[in-house]
């Protein structure tokens, strides 16, 4: 891979693929890795070829437990934060996280903040075995996106847009 190319490797908690995809190393700065994932992206979705159809930006932090996909429209979650293990990176080219299936979201146009899949959560506890302080990580992340999504915090309120005009 180029040296400006990323590949993002999102595994379920048991090891089952979930999403892995090549993104375009925009900059490094405090906040995290920014990456850009242009229209036309191919990927993998569960296992299954895909094509991203909508350009986003990827911020990946230092050492959090979310990852966060800032889109553009017509999608409209204008925000979209994957609650996820904190990022191991091999090498500066491949970065592995698990999702840990909880979702925060903020609506385009409404500004809408919402926590999703918590079913699904709440089946993978169990059923992947999560242990307590996974768990415990899990919903304290949820927790603090529920609140800066929707206070105006940065980099969810607009520094995000800067590096999303890039891949548009």
């Amino acid at each position: 891979m180029p040296s400006d190319v990323v590949r993002v490797i999102y595994r379920k908690y048991d090891g089952s693929a979930h999403r892995d995809y090549p993104a375009r190393l925009l900059t490094t700065d405090d906040l995290g890795v920014w990456l850009g994932v242009p229209a036309g992206t191919e990927s993998v979705y569960h296992g299954r070829p895909s094509v991203e159809q909508i350009p986003f930006v990827l911020l990946v932090p230092h050492h959090a437990w979310w990852t966060c996909m800032f889109n553009p429209p017509p999608r409209t979650s204008e925000v979209y934060c994957d609650i996820a293990t904190p990022a191991r990176w091999e090498g500066d080219d491949t970065v592995h996280l698990f999702d840990l299936d909880l979702d925060v979201v903020r609506r385009r146009g409404t500004g809408l903040v919402e926590l999703r899949d918590e079913d699904e959560f709440a089946e993978h506890r169990e059923q992947f075995g999560y242990p307590d302080d996974l768990v415990a990580e899990a919903e304290a992340a949820s927790r603090r996106l529920l609140g800066v999504l929707g206070d105006g915090s940065e980099p969810f309120a607009t520094a995000y847009r800067k590096w999303l005009a890039l891949v548009v």
